[in-house]
């Protein structure tokens, strides 16, 4: 995500407004627990001191949708997350020359780290409640509970 910055660098504007719409692809979605986004924008604002140094003020937001941790059913799951920290001017070296990179700035990487940050270790679907957890010889066992293997059981009486 490009973001113009002529503006900032030839002083005619103190701080810069971003308001987008952020689109991420299928492949970036590939090995990561989200099937997709929906409604995602990143808004606010980015200024610049002296020493060319950018500074990003940004709210994230938008729509997750994620496989449920018990019936893997794809779950909305809403996130908001702020953005604030320093950018600094960035060279880019290519086969041992540099560039210096000016009137753009790539925000992507922060957007998509902070993205990753906010997907949740657990999520679960609304219609999860109403499951069968036990049946004919087997139950749903949760981490606090102890389990005992009855095969092993009718072991020990042989002993």
């Amino acid at each position: 995500m490009l973001i113009d910055i002529s503006k900032l660098l030839n002083g005619n504007e103190l701080n810069l407004e971003v308001n987008e719409k952020v689109e991420i692809t299928e492949e970036q979605l590939k090995g990561t627990d989200i099937i997709s986004l929906k409604d995602t924008y990143v808004k606010g604002y980015i200024t610049m001191d002296d020493d060319r140094n950018f500074y990003l003020d940004l709210v994230l937001s938008g729509t997750m949708v994620l496989p449920c941790s018990i019936t893997l059913k794809p779950t909305d799951y809403k996130f908001e997350t702020e953005i604030n920290g320093e950018y600094q001017e960035m060279l880019l070296e290519i086969e041992n020359s540099t560039i210096k990179i000016d009137k753009t700035l790539d925000i992507f990487p922060i957007i998509w780290e902070n993205i990753l940050m906010e997907i949740p270790i657990k999520v679960t679907c609304p219609d999860a409640t109403d499951l069968k957890l036990s049946g004919d010889g087997w139950k749903l066992v949760t981490d606090g509970e102890e389990t005992t293997n009855s095969a092993f059981d009718k072991l020990k009486d042989l002993l």
